[in-house]
């Protein structure tokens, strides 16, 4: 097949729906994608790139380029539902299984990389690879360059500067404090406008301080994300029991955001309604210190610890009426 074949599918080619920009990385971003593309054809993922393990770590090495593995499973959340887009997706997920150095490699990955030596452009790359899957959607870095995430994390008796995505996601002390590495990295140019022209932006879920709190700690996307009139929604995770957050309620979530970033409004946070950890009190005083309206909706997936994308995609939906935006009539 011919490059010029292949449809140009980014964000705001239909113009057919509201335009919604997320931020996260990883699994969590994934289901809100599959969720708000039931909502609009004008959707923009914006992805943390900070990760440093696996093989997204290892080609970072290698190459010096971004780390591309929360960016292709942005892309495979967007792939089209047809054949062609269920092939593909199923490809770039696709992991080799080998004694040699490809083992444990996802296609997608090699294949984001290999765009990026191609074109020299990170964005120009990305926008090659949505081609090629049909996406629903434009994928877009939050940064320019890699970065490494550094926090000062309290154990018994010390405190520890802990350095690197994978480290922090597993650590068993309590974060106090998290930035980036360089402290105040450049955002891309694609990224603060998809922000200045978005109706819709939502944080989360996601990894908390790996793949949520990032986006608030570059300088120029921060301050678009701030001063954006658009509705601004934070989609919370289900618990908070496994690595990076295991000592936090949801309602310490949300005070720990604001002492990194509060400047921040936010017009809603969503919460599973059967949250264990959700300390409705303290939940609800954290949600007022952003001037949020606190919405618990049922958001869980029969799979342990996910969250389901129909149900977010209705909450997303009863959440856009709410603020006087139509949503797209797929739904």
């Amino acid at each position: 097949m011919e490059t010029e074949d292949l449809p140009v599918i980014t964000a705001g080619a239909q113009n057919d729906g509201p335009n919604i920009v997320s931020f996260g990385g990883g699994h969590g971003l994934y289901a809100a994608l599959r969720a708000f593309r039931l909502l609009t054809e004008d959707l923009t993922a914006v992805v943390t790139v900070a990760d440093d393990g696996g093989s997204s770590g290892r080609l970072r090495d290698e190459l010096g380029g971004l780390p591309p593995g929360d960016l292709r499973m942005a892309l495979a959340a967007l792939c089209d539902d047809g054949t062609w887009g269920q092939t593909w997706r199923d490809v770039i997920q696709h992991r080799f299984e080998s004694d040699g150095e490809l083992s444990g490699h996802a296609v997608g990955n090699l294949l984001i990389a290999a765009l990026w030596q191609i074109h020299g452009d990170h964005v120009a790359g990305l926008d090659w690879m949505a081609r090629l899957l049909r996406a629903h959607g434009r994928v877009l870095p939050m940064s320019s360059v890699p970065l490494t995430i550094e926090a000062d994390v309290k154990f018994p008796g010390s405190f520890q500067v802990v350095r690197g995505q994978s480290v922090l996601a597993s650590t068993l002390g309590h974060v106090e404090t998290v930035r980036l590495d360089p402290a105040a990295p450049p955002a891309r140019y694609e990224t603060v406008e998809a922000v200045h022209e978005a109706d819709v932006l939502n944080l989360g879920p996601g990894s908390w301080y790996t793949s949520v709190m990032p986006h608030l700690l570059v300088p120029s996307l921060a301050e678009a994300i701030v001063a954006s009139t658009a509705v601004k929604s934070l989609t919370l995770n289900l618990s908070s029991t496994d690595g990076e957050t295991r000592d936090l309620s949801l309602g310490e979530h949300l005070l720990s955001l604001h002492r990194h970033a509060p400047a921040l409004t936010l017009d809603y946070v969503l919460v599973d309604e059967a949250a264990t950890d959700l300390e409705p009190d303290l939940t609800q005083q954290a949600a007022d210190l952003f001037g949020a309206q606190l919405w618990q909706r049922p958001l869980r997936s029969r799979r342990q610890g996910q969250h389901d994308s129909l149900k977010l995609a209705a909450c997303y939906r009863d959440m856009l009426v709410d603020a006087g935006i139509g949503v797209a009539e797929q739904w």
